[in-house]
């Protein structure tokens, strides 16, 4: 396996929504199609000079049963996206602001998405342990009524086929009111995962959306680091640390969300 072909399999483990399962085989199926020309070669020879050898029989029908179901796959998606788009929609108007968690994978997006919302995500310390976007209102102290929603984790380099596969579920980062970068402070690689996130953001046309950078697991730190919110010369928060396993520092999250909304939303 490479390394395309090893994110594909985890991805297709852990897809739980119909969503997820067809935007995994249909990112698998595209793979698979510009591969099935090598699969065939060693038959091509097999007829003889000038004959049409069982190879090139082989490799039509092949691609026609690929590209079929392609075909299938993305008018399901389509559909599946016109759906959201609809909701999308009917959240504009009326007037929720939408925050949405954004973070490399394993960041701990779906435990803090859960100690907010009590939405019983599925969190687990692994890679890709969500796939599927999820939203929930929940009432933020001193802002009132929002959505916060969870997304796919992002990785270094992403296949394109995923972003393409994933775009609807990318959709709700770009259509945000602000974004929570979330980044596993303990991480020693944090500042290139944290620059990787930000060129998926870009790719996915979401980096004019406010940002506050949030760093998780500060338990996990060594030395120690209290939970703190960082603000910038203008007194508008620009970091908050906190641990979203044991509820650290969730207060003075969920605050400083709550100034950056109100100013998002004006």
């Amino acid at each position: 396996l490479d390394r395309v072909g090893l994110i594909l399999d985890i991805f297709a483990q852990r897809a739980r929504s119909h969503e997820g399962k067809l935007q995994v085989e249909l990112a698998q199926l595209k793979r698979m199609a510009t591969r099935l020309v090598k699969g065939w070669t060693h038959l091509d020879r097999q007829g003889g000079i000038g004959a049409r050898g069982p190879g090139e029989t082989q490799l039509e029908s092949d691609r026609r049963l690929v590209q079929g179901r392609i075909k299938q796959l993305e008018a399901r998606i389509n559909k599946v996206r016109k759906q959201r788009d609809l909701g999308r929609r009917s959240r504009k108007r009326s007037e929720l602001p939408t925050i949405t968690i954004v973070g490399y994978t394993n960041a701990g997006k779906s435990t803090l998405f859960n100690y907010m919302t009590s939405a019983g995500v599925y969190a687990e310390d692994r890679l890709f342990a969500t796939l599927d976007s999820t939203l929930r209102r929940v009432h933020l102290p001193g802002c009132g009524p929002v959505i916060f929603a969870d997304t796919v984790g992002f990785i270094r380099h992403i296949p394109h086929d995923l972003v393409t596969a994933f775009r609807s579920t990318l959709e709700e980062t770009s259509e945000a009111d602000l974004l929570i970068h979330l980044v596993d402070a303990a991480d020693p690689h944090r500042e290139e995962k944290m620059k990787d996130v930000a060129e998926v953001i870009a790719e996915v046309g979401a980096q004019d959306v406010p940002q506050l950078t949030v760093f998780n697991k500060i338990d996990m730190l060594e030395p120690k680091v209290d939970a703190k919110v960082d603000l910038n010369e203008e007194g508008v928060p620009e970091r908050v640390w906190l641990s979203a396993q044991n509820g650290q520092g969730i207060e003075q999250f969920m605050d400083s969300v709550a100034s950056l909304d109100r100013k998002s939303t004006r």
